[in-house]
């Protein structure tokens, strides 16, 4: 009976990966046929492979909107990791009954939806552009500074800096570090797996971000990759083949980033700390 329970659990599971792994393989291999055989539904691999590579970064400004969801992704990425992990650290260490009701305020502002602070969002930037221009519409800054940080990147550092162990910042005071070392040189490197798992959160949310960049970006070279691939879609004619090869390529950042730190990132999703 567990010989028969077994093979039923295998069957399933091997069912259940394949459906999940089916939409990616047939978005490889779209991208290898031409436009025609991908509205058929073609579920063999093509001859049109270079074809599609070729009028990707020809015909389409692919290599820029490239480098801008780049420049977006890493610096929002910087930017989270640093305040979010000095906001949580200090929430959980110098708690007070102030810092708790501030905290509690942050995570009812988990529950507000992004459309509704849209458009004051806008308003705000565009007043700014008219006295900072470098941070106001249309500029990557403009882009970043609402989304670097969330209340939910909060509470995660803040829920793992439970687990940290308090005994070394006594120790760090006691050798003569201020507060700043001791957050820098010892609370850092020793919650490396939290940052890892925030790093890849952060990063992938802010390479697929697409609503608040189609709103502030304006000028056609500063497209970001969702933005371009939603362009090719929404053309009189689009080139589906095309689509398919640059939703690829543009994949391929986000999993190069989660299957290196894929230990990481899972030791810090667990809370762990070495």
């Amino acid at each position: 009976m567990d010989k028969w329970k077994r093979v039923f659990i295998y069957i399933f599971l091997s069912v259940a990966a394949f459906i999940s792994i089916f939409p990616f393989l047939w978005m490889i291999i779209s991208a290898t046929n031409k436009s025609a055989d991908v509205t058929k539904g073609r579920l063999l691999p093509g001859s049109h492979l270079v074809d599609n590579i070729t009028n990707l970064f020809s015909k389409v400004d692919f290599v820029p909107a490239l480098l801008s969801s780049a420049k977006i992704s890493i610096t929002t990425t910087v930017l989270a990791m640093l305040i979010g992990s000095l906001a949580g650290y200090g929430f959980e260490i110098y708690r007070s009954k102030a810092k708790d009701v501030v905290f509690n305020i942050l995570l009812l502002s988990m529950m507000i939806p992004f459309a509704a602070i849209m458009v004051p969002l806008f308003q705000m930037f565009g007043g700014i552009s008219r006295v900072i221009p470098f941070i106001g519409l249309d500029t990557v800054s403009g882009v970043v500074l609402p989304t670097f940080t969330t209340a939910f990147l909060i509470f995660f550092f803040r829920q793992n800096t439970k687990m940290f162990p308090k005994e070394l910042l006594e120790a760090g005071r006691i050798d003569g570090l201020n507060e700043l070392s001791l957050f820098f040189r010892i609370f850092m490197p020793t919650m490396k797996t939290t940052y890892a798992a925030a790093g890849i959160i952060t990063f992938m949310s802010s390479w697929n971000n697409y609503l608040w960049p189609l709103i502030v970006l304006q000028s056609p070279e500063k497209k970001t990759i969702p933005m371009l691939i939603s362009n090719l879609g929404s053309s009189y004619s689009p080139d589906y083949g095309v689509i398919m090869m640059a939703i690829v390529i543009s994949t391929i950042p986000t999993a190069l980033v989660f299957f290196l730190m894929q230990k990481h990132f899972v030791a810090g999703m667990t809370g762990s700390v070495k």
